[in-house]
């Protein structure tokens, strides 16, 4: 239909145009950068929230196995008062449930280890004539008597029936173990002889059923007596049988008469998997105030008991397990910061590749009247987008899979992760716009000094203080190594394109092509002509530098725990058997032929004889009779403890009154340097001796507490034939324990008889292996002793920390490397694109780039080497390691080639082997999109 004329048509309007959001835009622009980008950070902040927990998991582990291992008495609070004439089992169950609801409420406590009841203070003597004793001259079998709530659920009646309440006036019905009555020759109905009273009127109690013990292992007898049998008590001259009896709950009144006196107990034992090490001071506030703070008094109100007292010895034990850990931190600590700083140099090295392929776009938008701050702002924004969702899902993996207590460090150091991922490209940005500051050097020298300096200060304040304290954390210990990487990483920054340069100037002499312009290239870069090559060095720097410091400590942490273990045995192996008993001949000449035995010599210890000087004072010492001087010569040389000159231990024969050679103690030496001397023998005779050396230990006694002398066997014996006789066994070399246990059981001599057989019926009883071997006779082997020293959860989490940190570290440092090899890639493809066209064949361009990344690579792989074996030598002093090694040792750590050689050579094998990966994947494709598009401008 055709409008009427003059009809007005109207005219389409065009769409309002609305421009399309900045963030959207460019992330759809670059899809795989952002992906990337948000990779990168996403795995930082799992490593960065990971690393506290990990810490806090294995100190957490380390401090429930250090205070668990001590037994439910040690980590128990223990609440007693005097028993009344008014105190029933009824009564004690009210304070009980006041207790447990006042204490639980303020530490987690377990239910199932909880005791309380009542118990004598004294222990009665058992003075029936048909009791066993050890013999006539022997004391009494003792009884000690308990009630203890609960009991008929954990033992079970074989005989007679319970106890009944006593009244006070007769004897107290009681029970007692089975084992126990066999043992003792107890019956049932047995009114037993305890004694008399105060009073003078006799002192019984009846024996109306016997029971046992159904788990006997249960740690809830701790501290209980010994309710399951008969313990041997052995004081010198009184050895003697004791067990425990229980009574009725209503006969409180009728045993504290008989005991003298009494008292209520209430065990209380804490949780410990409820121990974090973060926490401990306020633990220790809460036990304080539990003790003898103003909780106990709340307590003692509470339950209307004046004189309710309560006691523990769980908060040294938390004091120890604290100490312990506080001197593994600095150790532990070196590798996390190594790791943050490499990370750093990776996310700025990431900036640095996103502004130099954003530059042209970035200095456009300036061009076209973009403003400072607005374009800043969508650049801060854009990060945003990318940096915090990742951010956020790695700290949310790691507060998920890594559960602990504590959180706030982990999310502290994933923002500040966050943080330096998203401010780091927009002012890497800023910096394209700055106005250019003319080329100089010295801001840069005043920098390098400056860095050199602090550097300088933090080593010499820490070699000042010498080892630490075990105060903590020390910033500046965990510091120190860094800077000196960092100060290495520029001392490197400076001398590479030197060095570098002349041996491209050397190379160009040749005839060859690739090694001369890719050592010029690489001097190029060092100069930093082209591109900054300041960061990636510091990264592989700092990752050599920490790895090779770490695996240091590590290694002189086993080999001291070798040597601590190996003085501690007295050789490789050793054999040591009770004063009772003496090593055979066949044992010995099985023993020194087994396989690895490299020196062995039987030795006899007498450790009650006595010295006698010239000024004729007596000295206690240890007389230590060595069989052949030869073997234990070479022993004591091996482990570095005593060492002696064998010449001076070869006796001859002669009379009782020829002395015989003597090597004596450095304490001992002074006080015989004045004239003849001799030894006496618990038996009275007098063995004279000539010093001819002195040391300060010796390998039958490494920690000996008091004097000692050694003596030839030989001279010895034929001199005082009545000492005749070996207790010890020692040897050197790659030797089997279980071999030496072997022939020790089929050559061991003398089986245990009278007290001795008890005592090893005893210790089979507690569950204590022997090795089919008799009481006493133990086989020492310093691979087992090792074994058992490092066999600590706090050595392993800080191990396991620093190995996993030393991945980290060499990961972040291989992608510092790809980096740098993405940021000089276009330059690099259009320069093998030109060769390419001039013949170069795919294998050379293959070695030029490996010839222009390697000199860097190995600047970074020996500096960094040289790096940490000065900073071993400089700061080894201050770290103490004892804690690592288990025991308490005077050794620092040295530097030592191999642990920091591994890590350099397998950190610089696998960059070269990125380099190669990374030119076989991505550079032959590049190449031929620039040979097809042309030459770039």
């Amino acid at each position: 239909m055709t409008p009427q004329e003059g009809t007005p048509v109207p005219s389409p309007t065009p769409a309002a145009h609305r421009p399309a959001r900045w963030v959207r835009t460019r992330l759809r622009a670059s899809p795989l950068s952002t992906l990337l980008t948000a990779a990168l950070v996403l795995v930082t902040a799992f490593l960065a929230a990971g690393f506290p927990r990990v810490a806090d998991r294995g100190a957490d582990a380390a401090l429930q196995d250090f205070v668990g291992q001590k037994g439910i008495n040690s980590t128990s609070l223990m609440v007693t008062s005097k028993t009344g004439t008014d105190d029933t089992a009824f009564v004690l169950d009210r304070v009980q449930g006041q207790i447990a609801e006042q204490i639980g409420g303020r530490v987690p406590v377990l239910q199932q280890n909880q005791a309380y009841g009542a118990r004598a203070l004294t222990e009665r003597g058992m003075a029936n004539p048909q009791y066993v004793r050890m013999a006539e001259k022997y004391t009494d079998p003792t009884l000690g008597l308990l009630y203890l709530h609960d009991l008929r659920e954990r033992v079970t009646l074989t005989d007679g029936t319970w106890p009944t309440p006593g009244d006070g006036l007769g004897a107290l019905p009681i029970v007692i173990s089975r084992k126990a009555a066999e043992t003792i020759h107890v019956k049932v109905g047995d009114v037993v002889d305890n004694g008399t009273e105060n009073s003078g009127g006799a002192r019984t109690s009846v024996v109306v059923g016997l029971y046992e013990v159904n788990a006997p292992e249960d740690p809830f007898w701790e501290d209980l007596g010994c309710p399951a049998r008969a313990c041997l008590r052995t004081p010198p001259e009184h050895e003697h049988w004791a067990t425990t009896g229980f009574v009725d709950g209503a006969s409180l009144p009728a045993l504290a008469r008989w005991g003298a006196t009494a008292e209520n107990f209430w065990r209380m034992p804490v949780d410990v998997s409820s121990l974090h090490a973060d926490r401990l001071e306020e633990t220790r506030a809460t036990l304080k105030s539990l003790l003898s703070g103003g909780e106990a008094t709340n307590l003692a109100r509470l339950t209307i008991r004046s004189d309710l007292h309560t006691a523990s010895p769980l908060p040294d034990l938390l004091t120890r397990a604290d100490a312990r850990y506080r001197a593994t931190l600095p150790l532990s600590a070196i590798g996390p910061a190594g790791v943050a700083g490499v990370a750093t140099v990776v996310l700025l090295l990431a900036a640095a590749l996103a502004t130099d392929r954003r530059a042209g776009e970035i200095r456009l938008l300036r061009a076209r009247g973009g403003s400072l701050g607005g374009v800043l702002l969508r650049l801060l924004g854009e990060g945003a987008v990318t940096v915090l969702p990742a951010a956020a899902l790695g700290t949310g993996l790691a507060l998920l899979l890594l559960p602990t207590q504590r959180w706030v460090p982990s999310v502290l150091a994933a923002a500040a992760v966050a943080l330096i991922a998203m401010l780091a490209f927009p002012v890497r940005a800023a910096a394209l716009w700055s106005r250019p500051k003319p080329a100089g050097g010295r801001r840069r020298l005043v920098g390098e000094l400056t860095v050199l300096a602090i550097t300088a200060a933090a080593v010499a304040e820490v070699r000042r203080r010498g080892i630490g304290t075990g105060a903590g954390l020390d910033p500046l210990l965990v510091a120190a190594p860094l800077l000196l990487a960092v100060a290495g990483g520029l001392l490197l920054a400076r001398t590479e394109p030197l060095v570098v340069g002349r041996l491209a100037a050397l190379a160009g002499r040749g005839r060859g092509l690739i090694g001369f312009l890719g050592l010029a290239r690489a001097a190029r870069d060092s100069t930093g002509r082209r591109k900054p090559s300041v960061l990636p060095l510091l990264a592989l720097l700092t990752a050599v530098t920490t790895t090779g410091f770490g695996a240091t400590v590590l290694d002189t942490v086993d080999s001291v725990r070798t040597r601590a273990a190996r003085i501690a045995t007295g050789g490789d192996i050793g054999v040591s058997l009770p004063g009772y008993a003496t090593l055979t001949d066949p044992f010995t000449k099985a023993a020194s032929g087994l396989p690895g035995v490299r020196a062995s010599t039987a030795v006899s210890v007498e450790p009650k004889a006595r010295v006698l000087g010239a000024d004729q004072n007596y000295t206690e010492a240890y007389l230590v009779m060595v069989v052949d001087p030869a073997a234990y010569a070479e022993i004591a040389r091996t482990l570095g403890v005593g060492a002696f000159d064998a010449a001076g231990l070869a006796g001859t024969s002669g009379g009782r009154d020829t002395p015989v050679p003597a090597l004596v103690s450095s304490d001992l030496a002074k006080s015989l340097a004045s004239g003849p001397s001799q030894i006496r023998t618990p038996s009275g005779n007098d063995l004279r001796l000539t010093v001819t050396a002195a040391v300060g230990a010796t390998p039958a006694l490494p920690d000996p507490g008091k004097p000692f002398v050694v003596v030839p066997a030989g001279p010895a014996w034929e001199r005082l034939p009545d000492t005749r006789k070996v207790n010890q066994w020692f040897a050197v070399g790659d030797v089997d324990p279980e071999g030496v246990r072997a022939a020790l059981r089929n050559n061991g001599g003398a089986q245990p008889v009278g007290l001795a057989k008890l005592v090893a019926d005893g210790a089979a009883a507690t569950g204590k292996d022997t090795h089919g071997l008799p009481a006493g006779y133990t086989v020492h082997s310093s691979r087992e002793t090792a074994a058992a020293l490092g066999d600590d959860p706090l050595q392993h989490a800080a191990e396991r920390l620093f190995w996993y940190a030393a991945a980290a570290g060499a990961g972040y440092a291989l992608l510092a490397v790809l980096l740098t090899l993405l940021r000089a890639a276009p330059d690099r493809t259009a320069l093998l694109a030109r060769l390419r066209t001039m013949g170069l064949r795919p294998r050379q361009g293959l070695a030029l780039i490996v010839t222009e990344a390697l000199p860097q690579t190995a600047a970074a792989a020996v500096g960094g080497g040289l790096v940490a074996t000065a900073a071993v030598a400089l700061l080894g002093g201050a770290f103490d390691i004892s804690t690592l090694v288990g025991a308490k040792v005077g050794e620092v750590i040295t530097p030592v080639l191999l642990p920091v050689l591994l890590p350099t050579a397998g950190l610089a094998l696998l960059v070269g082997l990125a380099v190669v990966a990374e030119t076989l994947v991505a550079g032959r494709r590049q190449i031929a999109t620039e040979l097809r598009a042309g030459e770039q401008a």
